[in-house]
Parts: C-alpha cells; sequence; structure tokens
C-alpha cells in the first residue's frame, strides 16, 4: 500500500501521465499517475488515501520545486495534468460524500483583464492540493464574484490582474464581496500586486505565487 502510494505521488510529482504518454523519458513504458489510481482503487486503498498520500502529497513536492525555482511552468503543468487524469477516478467518491475536499476556491481575472496563464496555473495547484475550484475566468465582473459566492457559501475567493490599468478593479471588486459576505476570505495576486496594494483595499491575503497560496489556504481551512 505505502510503496504504491508513494509511486503515485512520484507520478504526479514528475508529471508522469500514463503509461502511454512518453514523458519523462526516464519513464516512458512504465505505469503512470492513472493506471496506478486504479491499482489502488482495485487493492481497497481508501480514496481518501489516494488523494491525500498519492496525489497531493506530489503537487505538494512539485508545488514546492516550483516556489524554489527548481522546477518551471511546463513542469508544472503536466503535474497537473498527471493530477487531473488520476482525478477523474476519484470523481464518483467526490459525489457521494466518502472523499472530503479540503474547501472551495472561487478564482477569476477581474474586469477588463483577459490574461489567464497565473490565474490556471493557481487554479491547477489549488485543485491538486484537494479544493473543489469554482473557476470563472477571465473579464469577471463583480455581480459574477457576488453570484458565484452566493452558489458557494463558505467559499474562499481569489482576484487575478495581469494590468495595472485593471488591477484597480480588485478595490470595488473587493468591497462589494466585503460588504455583502463581511466574513468572506480574499485573496490577489497578478504581477503588479503587491502586499501594500492588498492591505490599501482591504484584501485578506497577498501571494506572488500558486504554492505560497496553497500554505495560506492549508493553515486557514486546517
Amino acid at each position: 500500500m505505502e510503496e504504491l502510494l508513494a509511486r503515485i505521488a512520484e507520478c504526479v510529482e514528475v508529471g508522469k501521465i500514463s503509461k502511454a504518454t512518453p514523458y519523462p523519458p526516464t519513464m516512458k513504458g512504465m505505469d503512470g499517475a492513472e493506471e496506478l489510481t486504479l491499482q489502488a482503487l482495485d487493492a481497497g486503498i481508501a480514496p481518501s488515501d489516494i488523494l491525500t498520500r498519492g496525489l497531493i502529497a506530489g503537487m505538494e513536492k512539485i508545488g514546492v520545486k516550483f516556489k524554489n525555482n527548481q522546477v518551471f511552468v511546463p513542469q508544472v503543468l503536466m503535474s497537473a495534468k498527471a493530477m487531473s487524469i488520476a482525478m477523474k477516478h476519484l470523481k464518483q467518491f467526490f459525489n457521494d460524500g466518502s472523499v472530503q475536499r479540503r474547501g472551495q476556491f472561487i478564482i477569476g481575472t477581474v474586469e477588463g483583464d483577459l490574461h489567464d496563464i497565473g490565474k490556471n496555473l493557481v487554479a491547477m495547484m489549488v485543485e491538486g492540493n484537494g479544493y473543489e475550484v469554482i473557476d470563472l475566468g477571465v473579464d469577471v465582473k463583480t455581480e459574477q464574484f457576488i453570484d458565484a459566492v452566493k452558489a458557494h457559501p463558505g467559499a474562499y475567493v481569489g482576484m487575478s490582474a495581469l494590468l495595472t490599468t485593471t488591477m484597480v478593479n480588485m478595490e470595488q471588486i473587493n468591497a462589494a464581496l466585503k460588504q455583502e459576505f463581511p466574513h468572506i476570505v480574499t485573496f490577489i495576486g497578478g504581477a503588479p500586486v503587491t502586499q501594500e496594494f492588498a492591505q490599501k483595499i482591504g484584501a485578506d491575503y497577498y501571494t506572488d505565487g500558486p504554492q505560497e497560496l496553497v500554505e495560506i489556504l492549508n493553515r486557514i481551512s486546517a
């Protein structure tokens, strides 16, 4: 059991999706996250253990490496793909309640901004660490954020912007969210965003990378 979970974690960490995928070259022809997840289920390993001790463990490792500049975006995307493929086989267990998510995270690029690479990377890392992600896409208006929180009470909210001309919209969105939902926890990030800006507009957290955001989520949702 321990060996199988460790192999799943390794496949996620290095981005080994399935036996058919050639990446990474050192694992060509070997079982990937998909096959090993199915083997773990067939062996009677609890889906919650597969998630936390296999898939999430692998994503945590790649997240730390990314934070320390030991790997780059393409490697993280491969890890996220391996995680996503394996997660398809666990979906039924989320639906029947036998596996619990750590929480819900609403994310979107704010109104006027069409950039999504950073947002997508954060969404992948957050989902890979056991949260349900509600991705609102780009050019997201205040009302869309509010409607999403109404549909997912208790969710955390993340706002992204890449342009100085659009990051100012975070202030309006954050203020509206705080007025409508006084206890909501908000995150902001993006190239022009700073800790000082977060404090100025009343956002709860600023992060400059997905792993830092995940670490904060894990701490406050524990």
